[in-house]
């Protein structure tokens, strides 16, 4: 079941919140960079949301295209990546929300 706005919002610690859908040719393409930036940064929460026309909480930040990923440092939107390409971008966001 997708978390609400106010769960989310209340996450402590990093967490990135990925918005895409399993047949989308774009979030396909972009797990293998994901997966590698992240594996640097075990410790940063990863939820991945089925999204959706309609659905509440992608509509809540405003996403437009797939994947969108949000990076948040307890709760709060601390940098955004759209349709990612770049391994170099991934680490740069995760460093914001994870400083080793």
């Amino acid at each position: 079941m997708e978390p609400t706005r106010d769960e989310v919002d209340a996450l402590p610690g990093p967490t990135i919140v990925e918005f895409g859908a399993s047949w989308c040719g774009h979030c396909q393409a972009a797990q293998p960079l994901l997966a590698s930036a992240l594996a640097d940064h075990p410790q940063v929460r990863h939820l991945k949301i089925e999204d959706a026309s309609g659905k509440r909480l992608g509509r809540s930040y405003r996403v437009k295209l797939w994947p969108t990923i949000v990076f948040l440092r307890d709760g709060q939107e601390v940098a955004r990546l759209v349709r990612p390409r770049d391994l170099a971008a991934l680490r740069d966001a995760l460093a914001l929300i994870d400083p080793r």
